[in-house]
């Protein structure tokens, strides 16, 4: 459905905030968006440069603001992301810049994300290794929230790693921790081979959609693919990750990785079948779906056999 302009009647300066948005909302529910009300508020919130929670007290909108905001319904409509529209893409308390070349960090890896800080919180000095950074949301909010936090992020996609050099940038100029950019792949097995046996925490949201799954028209017209799938099962990136952060971790360390929630058992399996982690736990996001595994290298630092155990965690 097209996105049709309807101006106030001739003499009228400016159109209230809430009449703009609420056509602007109709359109976007047409076309399937799934909050149309927040996304319209949001989209005139960035168009008069006001903060969305003061939308109603804004001036209005003038036939200028009112063109601008129909040209972002009508991407929208067309099921441009959001954050391409805007730029920008929150996650905890970041705005990172975002665009063509980037995965859209989701709110879901929001709680691997914390659980990170959580486990680095443990330590005075500790060192966190952030791979397959993207556009570097995980590593910079571990290192906006633990100053003392030594942050690696890593990352092999050229376009990718451009986002993240800029996202890194701004937020040391803004005063956070700067952290370490790599440009790798996570599958080399020689990856980081100067933080073998060293790193505290490493985290990883990789690739990890099944290549046969049908994706949103959000996801699949601007995403990277390279960010997307993981293969035939969606496991392809995820176990040579495991192989690698076992190396890398110090006896232990604590590793995450979030998955696809149909792998609520196969990624608990693959740490536990590794036979050099323990304490391998299952964590479900806000909506109750499997969302992120976690586990620790094995304190004594040993290769033991694999043991199946593993338990489910409310997070």
């Amino acid at each position: 459905m097209a996105f049709v302009p309807q101006h106030p009647s001739e003499g009228t300066e400016r159109e209230r905030p809430s009449l703009v948005v609420a056509r602007a909302a109709r359109a976007l529910a047409a076309a399937g968006v799934e909050a149309p009300r927040a996304e319209a508020e949001l989209l005139a919130a960035y168009v008069l440069e006001v903060p969305r929670g003061r939308l109603a007290l804004a001036d209005g909108f003038t036939p200028a603001h009112r063109d601008r905001l129909d040209a972002l319904v009508a991407r929208r409509v067309a099921r441009e992301p959001l954050q391409h529209l805007t730029g920008v893409a929150g996650f905890r308390h970041l705005e990172l810049a975002v665009g063509p070349g980037v995965f859209v960090p989701r709110p879901e890896t929001e709680l691997l994300a914390g659980w990170g800080v959580e486990q680095a919180r443990r330590h005075a000095a500790p060192l966190v290794v952030d791979l397959c950074s993207g556009s570097g949301a995980i590593a910079l909010a571990v290192a906006q929230e633990l100053p003392a936090a030594r942050v690696v992020a890593v990352e092999r996609s050229h376009a990718a790693l451009a986002w993240l050099r800029r996202n890194a940038a701004d937020r040391a100029a803004a005063g956070d921790t700067p952290i370490e950019v790599v440009a790798a792949d996570v599958t080399d097995p020689h990856l980081l081979a100067d933080l073998v046996g060293r790193v505290d925490v490493l985290l990883c949201n990789p690739p990890y959609v099944p290549r046969s799954v049908v994706v949103p028209p959000e996801v699949a017209g601007y995403d990277p693919d390279e960010a997307v799938f993981g293969g035939a099962d969606g496991l392809a990136v995820i176990r040579p990750v495991l192989a690698r952060a076992a190396a890398l971790l110090r006896p232990a360390g604590a590793v995450g990785v979030e998955h696809d929630d149909t792998h609520g058992a196969a990624v608990p399996a693959l740490l536990a079948a590794d036979g050099r982690y323990e304490h391998v736990e299952e964590h479900r996001d806000l909506v109750g779906r499997p969302r992120f595994a976690t586990a620790s290298r094995r304190a004594d630092g040993q290769h033991a056999d694999p043991a199946p155990a593993w338990q489910t965690g409310s997070s």
